[in-house]
């Protein structure tokens, strides 16, 4: 009767020490060259002009402190990783929620709220619209007592504009000439998080990636 051999495992007795050492961290493999090249030093020294027990002394603990950075360094790693795969798993309920943040906005046709955010008083702004190029489209005047605005999609002859994704823009001018552009907020499905880094960050439909702390309010699909 054929006997069939068990598969060998996965160490042997000849292969185990050295996947221990391949398993070892390599500070650990660099401490135990260390302390032989220490030993073959203090074998080899001048019997007439011996080292001093305290140079060895000083030898061991800057080798020591060096090791303990090298650990704490690995410590905070660990921690920084484990911080950010938390603040991913915190946002990942955001998927497939209508988030505000600075990004383009899906026109289909239905008015887009814009959220310019606080506008100064003593200068005046405008809503810059740009087609998904980066082309102005349309420039509109914005009240700072207004707040949020509604972007009807038209043009001034009250045609409306191809579907697609538009991004909004203030720009704040004083005296004729432009102080400070940013982009304003609007409503866009959340299609996916991730990490980049190890920051969290959340990717609409248009493909925009935005920081999960950019975004300002959530709220259920609107469609």
């Amino acid at each position: 009767m054929d006997v069939t051999q068990p598969a060998a495992s996965a160490l042997s007795p000849a292969s185990a020490p050295a996947a221990e050492r391949a398993k070892r961290p390599k500070i650990a493999s660099d401490f135990e060259t260390f302390l032989r090249m220490l030993t073959v030093q203090m074998q080899n020294q001048d019997p007439l002009n011996p080292l001093q027990s305290s140079e060895f002394a000083v030898q061991l603990a800057t080798f020591s402190g060096v090791e303990q950075q090298v650990r704490t360094n690995d410590l905070l790693s660990t921690l920084a990783t484990t911080l950010s795969l938390g603040g991913l798993a915190q946002i990942t309920p955001w998927v497939g929620l209508d988030a505000r943040a600075p990004t383009a906005a899906e026109f289909s046709g239905q008015p887009i709220d814009v959220f310019p955010g606080p506008l100064p008083a003593d200068k005046s702004a405008s809503l810059v619209v740009r087609d998904a190029s980066g082309k102005e489209l349309q420039r509109l005047p914005l009240d700072p007592a207004e707040g949020p605005v509604q972007w009807a999609g038209t043009d001034a002859d009250g045609q409306p504009f191809p579907p697609g994704n538009y991004s909004f823009f203030v720009e704040v001018e004083e005296n004729g000439q432009p102080v400070e552009t940013y982009q304003a907020q609007v409503y866009t499905r959340i299609a996916e998080v991730r990490l980049e880094g190890e920051r969290p960050v959340a990717v609409f439909r248009n493909g925009e990636a935005v920081p999960a702390d950019k975004i300002t309010a959530l709220r259920s699909p609107s469609g």
